[in-house]
C-alpha cells in the first residue's frame, strides 16, 4: 500500500494543475522517493537539474540527498510556491522552459536530470538528452507507461522505432517501474512508467547526423525491407546482401546493425541526398 501524501493534497489547495500544461501532481511519498531513488543508485555527478518540479514532492527528497539541485518549471505558481516552502532552494529555482535552454549556458560540469514530465513534451526531453548526451550522463524520468515502454524497447516488436535506437544508441536504459493512475492529482487517463537511461562509458564511432537520416528513412517506411526503405541513400544492393540487411525490416535491426548500416551508407552511398 502506497502511502498517500497528505500534504501534496493540501498543496494541490494552492497550485493549481494546468491541463495546457500538462500538469498532473504526485501525490504518492513511496513513488516519489522510489523515483529520487531510481536516480541517486547511478549517479555520480553532484549536480543535479529537477524538470517541472510543480509542487515540490520530488524536490523534498532531492534536498536529503548530497548533491546541489536545481529546478526548472515553466509555470510561475509552482514557482512562487517552492520558493516559500523551500527557501533554501529559491536561489536554483528557475522560471523557463527546459527545452528552450541551452544547459551549456546554465551549467559548466555534468548534470543529472530528474522529473515528472509532462506527457506532451516527454519525448522531446528525450531528444534533448541526446543532444546534450556529453554533459548529461544520467537521467530518471516518469512518462507515459507507453512511451517509455517503447524507448525502452528491444528489437523485434513494434514499439521498438526512431527513439528507441536513437537513445539506446548513447545510453543504457532501464524501465524502472509503472505508476498508476490514481496517485496523481488530477489522474492521468494512461499509466505512467518511470525511466532510467545512464550514458555509456564509450560513445560509438558513428556520425550522428547520418545515423539519425538513415533510423528515421527505415521506420519512416517500417513495412519495407531496408533495400527499398533506405534506396534514397544509393547503396548498391550488391554492398547491402552480404550485410545480411537487405532482407530485413528496421524493427529487426539492433542498434549495432544500424550504426553497422550507417557505415556502409557513409562508405558507398551518395551522401549528399
Amino acid at each position: 500500500m502506497h502511502k498517500i501524501c497528505s500534504i501534496c493534497i493540501m498543496r494541490h489547495e494552492q497550485v493549481r494543475a494546468k491541463k495546457y500544461l500538462g500538469q498532473h501532481f504526485l501525490n504518492d511519498e513511496q513513488i516519489a522517493s522510489d523515483i529520487v531513488d531510481g536516480l541517486m543508485s547511478k549517479c555520480d555527478v553532484k549536480l543535479v537539474l529537477e524538470i517541472g518540479p510543480g509542487m515540490g514532492v520530488l524536490t523534498k527528497y532531492l534536498l536529503q540527498k548530497p548533491i546541489t539541485l536545481y529546478a526548472i518549471d515553466i509555470d510561475a505558481e509552482s514557482i512562487d510556491y517552492l520558493k516559500k516552502h523551500y527557501a533554501d532552494l529559491a536561489p536554483r529555482l528557475i522560471q523557463g522552459d527546459f527545452l528552450q535552454i541551452k544547459p551549456t549556458e546554465m551549467f559548466k560540469n555534468e548534470f543529472a536530470l530528474i522529473g515528472n514530465f509532462p506527457y506532451n513534451i516527454s519525448t522531446q526531453i528525450v531528444f534533448k538528452v541526446l543532444e546534450y548526451r556529453e554533459q548529461i550522463p544520467i537521467m530518471t524520468g516518469m512518462f507515459q507507461k507507453e512511451v517509455a515502454e517503447r524507448i525502452c524497447s528491444a528489437p523485434g516488436g513494434k514499439e521498438y522505432g526512431i527513439l528507441s535506437v536513437l537513445a539506446q544508441t548513447y545510453y543504457d536504459l532501464e524501465y524502472l517501474f509503472t505508476v498508476p493512475e490514481h496517485v496523481f492529482i488530477p489522474p492521468p487517463k494512461v499509466k505512467s512508467g518511470v525511466m532510467r537511461m545512464v550514458r555509456k562509458a564509450e560513445a560509438p564511432d558513428i556520425n550522428e547526423k547520418m545515423l539519425f537520416r538513415v533510423v528515421k528513412a527505415a521506420f519512416n517506411q517500417r513495412r519495407k525491407k531496408i533495400r527499398n526503405a533506405i534506396s534514397q541513400f544509393g547503396v548498391d544492393d550488391a554492398i547491402l546482401q552480404p550485410s545480411g540487411f537487405a532482407d530485413k525490416r528496421a524493427e529487426q535491426l539492433s542498434v549495432n546493425d544500424f550504426i553497422a548500416l550507417t557505415n556502409l551508407v557513409i562508405e558507398y552511398g551518395n551522401n549528399n541526398n
